[in-house]
């Protein structure tokens, strides 16, 4: 029988996709094969968003060619968009697929004839051009699937080859999206996750022309799936509007994550970023004031070409002075074809990672403090599918994003059940079912 293996390195929509080939791949026949068993196909989806995720994409490559002799490997997502020659010129590769071809790997695969060969099917994604549909009809045994409405970027920050790997920004129809939401709940499925490569752009592309809040309005209703959950959107991007639709809602989940990158005016121009560190403090503020319990997540950057102790003192001092609930640090990382190759005072590996060290602190204060805000509250909780690994309980979220462990039969897992938030300890929030 024909067994395959996928794996995923990078965002949402790298899932999502491969997600999509997996589903076409069974339709043809092929079965997904348990973790460590041999395979006849491997699929290995990749990423370039920082240079440590390449290189993990390359070591992902040459470590399923080792331990599958004979299969077929097949390299994808955003590294191979980018660098086809990287993955053409590996020993034990046969397929580099771009973006415009990842529809066509089920048909690539299948029969496989085997041998040495290599093949690149890449294309410029340079010229505006239509969302290429990926349809999902099931989601692994994930309890929130995603929903992939948008594609492409159009911001072009100077750290960043992404406009490059994925194009510019295009959208799914908001009917298709309501269908592919509708066939999700129908399957049984609480809550959806919307994702995107750049969704605050979203509809901006089609002919009418709409918006995400538009979108949010008319699939936030009784009928529709109980949850809705965004994922990350440009601070620019959150208009009034937006933030009121999510203020309003019983169904979009109070929970946003918010790439602010730095807190210093300067690094934010190098940058190339449509906003200063005044925009977001007061965009902060501005949601919390209308969503209260509101989770917010927020990116950082450190070790920006140019980014002085000065300048990295007022992030630190923004972050440490914002209501948001956990931060997500990423070292700088040069990228070859990005404005970030031409720039100097270029920054020290050495302080780069001392730098993240000391955010990733101030993350985990914020992380705690927020949590034990919210103990004694009594919360919506989606209960996961496994357990936790240590205590034997059920884990699950509660809308704004808060992970719970739940002492609970199996019977409750996939539910949506009212947890009492009791303690914390060690990190770890615990709950009782109500």
């Amino acid at each position: 029988m024909n067994a395959f293996t996928i794996m995923t390195l990078g965002c949402k929509v790298n899932r999502y996709e491969s997600e999509a080939i997996s589903e076409q791949l069974t339709d043809q026949g092929w079965h997904l094969t348990d973790k460590g068993a041999k395979a006849n196909l491997c699929v290995v989806n990749t990423c370039t968003v920082t240079g440590k995720a390449a290189m993990q994409s390359r070591q992902a490559v040459r470590r399923l060619v080792r331990s599958h002799p004979g299969a077929l490997v097949v390299v994808t997502g955003c590294y191979a968009q980018v660098a086809p020659e990287v993955f053409a010129s590996t020993p034990g590769v046969h397929y580099v697929v771009g973006h415009s071809f990842k529809d066509q790997i089920a048909r690539l695969a299948s029969p496989h004839k085997g041998g040495r060969f290599s093949v690149t099917l890449v294309e410029d994604l340079s010229a505006p051009r239509l969302f290429q549909d990926l349809p999902i009809t099931r989601f692994g045994d994930r309890t929130r699937p995603f929903v992939k409405i948008q594609d492409g970027c159009d911001a072009f920050c100077a750290y960043c080859i992404v406009p490059h790997a994925r194009g510019r920004s295009r959208s799914l129809s908001p009917e298709i999206v309501t269908k592919r939401i509708t066939r999700l709940q129908e399957s049984g499925y609480f809550e959806v996750v919307l994702c995107g490569i750049h969704i605050g752009r979203y509809g901006q592309d089609l002919i009418p022309g709409t918006s995400l809040t538009r979108l949010l309005r008319s699939i936030d209703c009784p009928c529709s799936v109980q949850r809705l959950r965004l994922s990350s959107i440009e601070p620019a991007e959150l208009s009034e509007d937006l933030i009121g639709q999510v203020a309003a809602s019983e169904q979009i989940c109070p929970h946003l994550h918010i790439p602010l990158q730095s807190g210093d005016d300067e690094v934010l121009k190098r940058m190339n970023r449509p906003y200063n560190s005044k925009f977001f403090r007061d965009l902060i503020h501005c949601i919390i004031r209308k969503i209260p319990d509101a989770a917010i997540g927020v990116d950082v950057l450190s070790g920006f070409p140019g980014e002085t102790e000065t300048a990295f003192e007022k992030t630190c001092g923004l972050i440490e002075q914002l209501p948001i609930a956990y931060l997500h640090v990423f070292p700088f990382s040069l990228q070859k074809g990005t404005r970030a190759e031409g720039l100097g005072d270029r920054i020290s590996p050495e302080t780069i990672r001392k730098r993240c060290q000391h955010l990733r602190k101030i993350g985990q204060t914020k992380r705690r403090k927020f949590y034990e805000s919210n103990i004694g509250s009594t919360q919506q909780v989606l209960i996961e599918g496994k357990r936790d690994r240590v205590f034997g309980y059920l884990k699950g979220f509660t809308k704004n994003y808060i992970p719970v462990l739940v002492q609970a039969t199996d019977e409750w897992c996939h539910q949506v059940v009212e947890v009492r938030l009791e303690k914390m300890t060690n990190g770890r929030v615990f709950g009782r079912l109500r």
